[in-house]
Parts: C-alpha cells; structure tokens; sequence
C-alpha cells in the first residue's frame, strides 16, 4: 500500500485486498461510496474515497484520492452555488467554502468533510466582470476549487484527515494564506544521508533568465512596470512576468527581483525518495514546505531550495517506511502578504 497528500490537490492511495476479505466483504470496497483511512500507530495519515478497484492476479487493487475528489463528481445543478453567488470582490476562501457547503447541502451529497475558516487578502470577482457559477454550463465544482487556487496571490489547499472526539474521523480540507508548510531549517534531504533514490537533476535554460519585466494594472503607456536584471557573461534571457492586479511600484520591483532570483539558479530535481532518518522522520514535514536538498551522483553535485508538493508514504519496503516526496524549485511560487 502507498498514499500521500498532495499541494492543491486530492492527494491519492493505492493498495490491495486478498480475495478472501473483498468476497467476503464486497462493502469494504464499493467504489465512489467506500471511504478508506490509513492508519498506523495509532495515527489517521490518510483518508479519501475509493474510485477504483480491480482484480489482479490473487489480490484485488484498490485505487482512491482524497477529499477534494469527490467535488470533481459535481457540478452546479441550481446556478449561483444555490443563491450564494454571484460574488464582487469575494475572498477566494469564501467562495472555496461556499462550494463546498453547496455540494453538501444536496440530498445525498453531504460527505462530511469540513473547511479552514482561513481568510486571505486575495480577491475575485469585479464589478464589471463578477464571478458566476452558471447552471446552464453544468459548472463542476472540483474545477471551481482548482481555479480558486491558482493565481500567484491565491491561497492553497491540502486534503487531510485525524481522529476526533470518540474516534469519530475528521475529514478535513486545508487552507493556507498566503501559503501552506513553512521554510524549514530543522530539517534536510541529502544523498548518502536519507535520500536512497532521486529523479536526475535537470538542467534546462527553459525557464532561464537573468531579466525579468514585472508588468502590473493599467493599459499602454500607463501599465506599471518594473525590470529586475543582471550581467553574468552569459546571453541575455528574458522573462516576462504578468502581474495584473498589482498595482504599487515597489511590490512590482520585489516580485521581479524574485523571480528573476529563482530563474537565473540552474538545476532541478523533481523527485526523491527518502528512507527513514533521525535526523528528519517520516512525517516530520508537511505539504508546502520549503526544504533543503543535496544530490550527489556521477553526474552532478547539486544543493537548492525545494517546496514539497506531494508526497507518498509506502510503510512496508525493504529499507522499511520510505516516503517519495515530489518537489519543484522553492523560488518558483511566488505569496502574497499575509491577512
């Protein structure tokens, strides 16, 4: 078995039951109604929905992703989220929940999961163009969510689940502004230390430059504008970067001069696995974190900043609990100030 959450996302886990326990059991895992936990010592680390099962060979695999999931079966049947849009001007967290209050509020359609009362400084929704959820365009409610958190300004979500009173699961959907996890100091990755297996480290001038054009509100030779460079003696790479609800110059200059950090650092690792280590437990991070990683091999000797956007638990392997944790370029994600 293997699960794990993932940043903005459902998060998902895999497994298998013997045949003994799925013939004699056939509830256990119907799927699209079944809800599923992982639990060890003593912990709930994961919960979610079965979608999938299948047979194969002498087990029976089973496949389910988190809460968020089930919004994606959903779709707005009634307009306006039921009368609690259209929204101007609407904290996305408001409207996150709202979704989500929505899709329970229909007969059979109440999963139990509940939302952070987080609330942000990001908005949507004008007076001009206001944000509608239109019936006559079926809207799916997963997507809705998906959309409210990805602007650079948004905030994020994570799936998560634990024991509450009475041993009763809590289903729980995370929201963090201006972001979830946190840059930790307390905890790194390194080859020959934790890591056992890692992604090779991708070096691309794709996403390379040492210019970066910042543009924020306004039209033509009104538009605000900022330009962050540097001369390294390498060619000149640009990047444009569309900001268009900022409006003050010296957020506009602090934004560039981010990104364009970010995009002049070459070297990328998307994935590692790492086994169980005193220095930095299993479960001793969480979604969103900033990390610290080194990978040494034949080929490189690369060391940078990484943000954690999934990560898979598999409990029972020959180096005991391993975790694969997939990561992209800390820099590269840009928060806005918090509430």
């Amino acid at each position: 078995m293997e699960f794990g959450p993932e940043l903005n996302g459902p998060g998902e886990l895999r497994g298998a039951l013997s045949p003994r326990l799925a013939w004699s059991h056939p509830e256990l895992a119907d799927p699209g109604t079944t809800l599923i936990y992982a639990e060890r010592d003593g912990l709930l680390r994961w919960g979610g929905i079965i979608w999938q099962t299948e047979p194969d060979g002498n087990t029976m695999t089973v496949e389910a992703a988190g809460w968020s999931s089930y919004f994606h079966r959903r779709h707005d049947l009634d307009g306006e989220l039921g009368g609690r849009a259209p929204y101007v001007h609407a904290d996305p967290c408001r409207v996150f929940r709202d979704i989500v209050a929505y899709a329970q509020s229909i007969p059979d359609g109440d999963l139990g999961v509940t939302v952070d009362d987080t609330t942000s400084k990001a908005t949507v929704g004008t007076p001009a163009e206001p944000w509608h959820s239109r019936w006559w365009e079926t809207p799916v409610l997963g997507d809705m969510l998906d959309d409210l958190v990805k602007p650079a300004d948004s905030p994020d979500y994570s799936c998560t689940t634990w024991w509450g009173t009475g041993r009763r699961p809590v289903r729980r959907i995370r929201l963090g502004y201006p972001r979830l996890g946190s840059r930790r100091t307390d905890i790194s990755f390194s080859t020959s230390v934790n890591i056992i297996r890692s992604t090779p480290v991708t070096y691309s001038a794709d996403e390379y430059a040492q210019v970066v054009i910042a543009t924020g509100t306004g039209e033509g030779r009104a538009q605000q504008r900022a330009i962050d460079a540097v001369r390294n003696k390498r060619l000149r790479l640009e990047h444009v970067l569309d900001l268009p609800d900022v409006r003050g110059k010296d957020v506009l200059a602090q934004r560039a001069r981010r990104e364009r950090a970010w995009r002049q650092s070459l070297g990328h690792v998307e994935e590692i696995t790492v086994r169980n280590h005193p220095a930095t437990p299993i479960g001793s991070w969480q979604i969103g974190d900033d990390v610290q990683v080194a990978v040494r091999d034949q080929w490189t000797n690369w060391s940078g900043w990484c943000r954690i956007t999934g990560y898979t638990i598999h409990p029972d392997t020959d180096a005991g609990e391993t975790a694969t944790l997939q990561l992209e370029p800390a820099g590269a994600h840009q928060y806005a100030t918090a509430a």
